[in-house]
């Protein structure tokens, strides 16, 4: 951490993965889950969540506040003036004023409206929010939110719960190159593989939630998760070899012995 620090507005994390809370079986798997996930940053939407009520059972009960930050997101908002609303919210019920900020713009793809994603942000920056928006993977609209004043940008790698994988690997290193920013990829990640490929292509993180809640063994997948986006860090920094049309000999024949 000390040498390759994960730095999001002045906090600094040691796990580059965030996870959420959505689709699982039971809280009691989420919590597992999260545990060998090895996240510190965990994504709440706050329509999902009784924030009014605390004398009932809530989600939030099960989310160790001594080990994770929240990060509330505003899943299901398809306005800005509805995304602002319920950012708001968030933060006067004290569940923190960092917020992922989702503003739908079409209801079978859950693609972004980038419009409206641009003004909430905005918004939200100057009432003193720590905005994290997820966005299309459009180096313009990504650089368009960093001047917005966004925390960090989160571009899709494909559709929310697809489980595609990165869809369109180009354009994410192009937002990597010229951010000044994190970059989170999220949404559509739908194995450890594909959290590797992200993070080879040197974005700073990987959020994701369906592919561990929804998996066979979520405990074992978020535990893969974990060691994938180590491993995919890992090889940015180790720098990969040039790809090359035709093979290269491992020896270097100058050094071979005739004959051998």
């Amino acid at each position: 951490m000390d040498s390759d620090p994960f730095v999001i507005a002045g906090k600094t994390f040691s796990s580059r993965l965030i996870v959420g809370t959505g689709k699982y079986t039971s809280h009691e798997v989420m919590q597992q889950a999260h545990e060998a996930s090895g996240t510190q940053l965990v994504t709440v939407a706050v329509r999902r969540v009784n924030v009014t009520d605390r004398s009932k059972e809530s989600l939030l009960d099960f989310i160790d506040s001594a080990k994770y930050a929240l990060l509330p997101n505003t899943a299901g908002c398809y306005t800005a003036e509805d995304a602002i609303r319920t950012a708001r919210l968030a933060r006067e019920v004290g569940l923190s004023d960092w917020i992922k900020l989702e503003v739908i713009g079409d209801e079978r793809t859950l693609f972004p409206d980038n419009a409206g994603l641009l003004e909430a942000t905005k918004v939200l920056v100057k009432e003193g929010f720590v905005v994290l928006p997820y966005t299309n993977d459009d180096p313009v609209v990504c650089r368009k939110l960093e001047d917005a004043g966004a925390a960090a940008v989160m571009p899709l790698g494909a559709p929310i719960g697809s489980g595609l994988g990165i869809q369109n690997l180009n354009n994410i290193q192009i937002i990597r190159e010229f951010a000044g920013i994190p970059v989170i990829v999220d949404a559509g990640v739908g194995t450890a593989s594909d959290a590797a490929i992200a993070m080879e292509l040197g974005v700073d993180g990987v959020l994701l939630n369906t592919a561990i809640a929804g998996a066979k063994d979520p405990v074992a997948m978020a535990d893969a998760m974990r060691l994938a986006v180590i491993a995919g860090r890992r090889a940015h920094l180790a720098g990969r070899i040039p790809r090359r049309r035709y093979a290269t000999a491992s020896s270097n024949p100058d050094g071979l012995i005739a004959g051998s």
